[in-house]
């Protein structure tokens, strides 16, 4: 009977682990069956190691489809550890192609993963490099397709463009604030291996295609920040400045044209670089008081009140004002005696602003100052801008309203001077600046998202600018602007000579100059504004150093955008020891003893009495004392004679 039960009872284990095992099989055939794609899915996630394919990161382009900055297909080295056969050997080879240290690299490739990089020795090397270690097929080291980004223009808009960082990932500028437009998606080779990291040939590899970025475009101008650039580069050769800056916009839109600062540095090397360089577009982060080129925002709100006539009504400057027991004192000893209003802004009189202060009020010069917008951002679509310092309106007293309407005592950035400038004489509506045009696709090059000028608000009105185009040209004719001053250009402007001031303490001899300027002022097309801090020269004048500057800038700039010569500008006021300008006469067809102008030199080549040619041609506006060629005939024989 107990034999019976025992029976029974292994009957029973059998029959139950012969249904466990039916039911095992069944679900194996069932999952082999139904679930083969997804089982191999899973199988080959285990086996494949990922190489991983860059993708080209998108390009920064200027405004006229010119290549600011753009990705140049390159190679990486990565290695599988489980395949190196001699560790030492490998790390040995690798270290003399990179030249790199041999540790470090045997470090890295003996690491327990499926896969590691070697970097940054082994990132986005030469093709010389590559053709070697292809060569040498190591075992378990691999070539791999990546991307190097690249400014072909070095130093060239460096702040603005900022740079990628060892991933190609933006670190600064345009690069940081577009990085999710301008990254692409990457691609994988995938490679399957077993577990000891052997390939499984009997399985493909698989490849998924990288992706591309799209483009930025500019709304910056290669051609004047070439002009630009050139000048400011200049600029800091003879004058040897802490740092120097420039803007350019387009009065009607916002839209920057150019954009400089100096010192700059080459993004390719960003590395090589102090942090202090490449973290700091100065146009946009840089904040100090704006000295005199601010005079342009007080006379401006003044004009829109009607506070005065410029032409008829006078200020008398003697020299200072009392305000609040403080003398405020004019930059000429004596002052500047009776003024029209206008000559107050020619001769940029402390005192008279002062006066034009006063005749505000606190309310309107706080109200007019904010609505320009200082003390707040503009808004431009870059990082790193700064607000500037404005004081609050409770805590101005006399002394702090006096000096704020000349331009001391409270900080503004440049874009802030730029875009309240660009409002004065565009017929009073305040832009927000921007400097992204478009997002483009990178194959077909058709625009995504298109950026359009956006009004802010209207801060004068449009016969209070009529006015200040008028004033602001005269500066530059009459004015502290005069070296500014083109022949056939109507170019207006401000200039600022404003002490410095580090932590609440003006410095001796050491100043920031500068320069605001728009041009033609019939129709503005562009605002220009270059600063130097502390440059190294005696005379320590906006005027005198900023204002050739601007000059040089503009005599490039305004045929450029097909700007026509006129003889409808205000006459240039000489004044003694300024340059005269003398016009050249049309000799051709003359004899030679009829070449004579009086304040030019003549040199003469080739035989015969009649002139054929002559160079610079008629109509071209020399300095007194310039030089005329005058051809005779086919020799070169040549005398010179002096000026009459």
């Amino acid at each position: 009977m107990i034999r019976g039960k025992v029976k029974r009872r292994i009957m029973t284990i059998f029959i139950c682990c012969c249904c466990i095992f039916a039911l095992i099989l069944g679900k194996l055939g069932y999952e082999q069956i139904f679930h083969h794609d997804e089982i191999m899915e899973k199988a080959m996630n285990l086996w494949e190691r990922d190489f991983t394919v860059a993708g080209l990161r998108g390009s920064i382009l200027d405004k006229n489809g010119n290549v600011l900055a753009h990705d140049i297909p390159s190679t990486s080295i990565m290695v599988v550890p489980a395949q190196i056969v001699d560790a030492h050997s490998t790390a040995q080879k690798l270290a003399e192609v990179l030249g790199a240290d041999e540790d470090k690299i045997y470090e890295t490739i003996t690491k327990r993963v499926s896969t590691q990089k070697i970097q940054p020795e082994g990132r986005l090397i030469s093709d010389d490099k590559a053709i070697k270690l292809e060569e040498m097929d190591l075992p378990g080291v691999y070539l791999v397709q990546d991307s190097l980004r690249y400014y072909p223009n070095q130093s060239y808009l460096a702040q603005v463009l900022g740079f990628t960082g060892i991933d190609n990932q933006g670190l600064a500028g345009l690069e940081l604030q577009y990085d999710e437009i301008l990254s692409a998606k990457s691609g994988a080779l995938n490679i399957p291996f077993d577990a000891k990291g052997h390939n499984v040939e009997l399985y493909n590899e698989s490849y998924e295609a990288p992706g591309r970025g799209m483009d930025v475009k500019l709304t910056i101008d290669s051609q004047i920040q070439d002009i630009v650039e050139r000048e400011l580069n200049n600029l800091m050769q003879r004058y040897h400045p802490e740092n120097a800056l420039a803007v350019a916009m387009d009065p009607k839109t916002g839209e920057i044209l150019a954009m400089v600062s100096k010192p700059d540095f080459d993004p390719n090397h960003y590395e090589d670089y102090d942090s202090d360089i490449y973290n700091r577009n100065l146009p946009i982060w840089k904040s100090y008081e704006p000295g005199s080129t601010f005079k342009s925002v007080t006379f401006a709100s003044a004009l829109d009140l009607n506070l005065f006539d410029m032409f008829k009504d006078t200020y008398m400057d003697k020299g200072y004002e009392m305000v609040g027991g403080a003398r405020i004192k004019s930059w000429r000893a004596g002052g500047h005696g009776l003024q029209t209003f206008l000559q107050v802004l020619e001769n940029s009189s402390n005192p008279g602003f002062v006066e034009i202060g006063r005749r505000l009020g606190l309310d309107n010069l706080y109200s007019y100052v904010t609505n320009f917008g200082f003390g707040s951002k503009t808004g431009i679509d870059l990082p790193g801008e700064s607000t500037g310092i404005m004081f609050k309106k409770e805590v101005m007293g006399e002394v702090e309203q006096a000096t704020v309407a000349f331009g001391q005592g409270l900080s503004v950035t440049p874009i802030q001077l730029v875009t309240a400038f660009s409002a004065i004489v565009n017929g009073g509506t305040l832009y927000e600046p921007y400097i992204t045009k478009a997002i483009e696709d990178p194959l077909t090059h058709d625009t995504i998202v298109e950026f359009q000028p956006t009004v802010k608000r209207q801060i004068i009105s449009k016969e209070t600018s009529d006015k200040m185009r008028y004033a602001l040209e005269s500066v530059v004719a009459n004015g502290g602007g005069k070296q500014a001053y083109i022949e056939g250009y109507r170019i207006g402007g401000k200039t600022g000579t404003a002490q410095k001031a580090v932590n609440g303490v003006y410095l001796s001899n050491e100043y920031i100059l500068s320069m605001i300027s728009a041009a033609p002022m019939e129709d503005p097309q562009i605002v220009l504004y270059i600063a130097a801090d502390a440059p190294k020269n005696d005379i320590l004048y906006g005027g005198t150093v900023i204002g050739p500057i601007i000059k040089n800038c503009m005599a490039d700039i305004l045929p450029y955008l097909e700007v026509e010569k006129t003889e409808d500008q205000l006459p240039k006021k000489y004044v003694w020891g300024d340059v005269n300008r003398i016009t050249v006469d049309d000799f051709i067809g003359k004899s030679k003893k009829e070449v004579s102008q009086e304040g030019l030199l003549f040199e003469f080549s080739g035989e015969g009495d009649t002139v054929i040619d002559q160079l610079p041609e008629a109509g071209t506006v020399l300095d007194e004392g310039g030089k005329v060629w005058i051809t005779l005939g086919n020799d070169d024989v040549g005398e010179t004679i002096g000026a009459n």
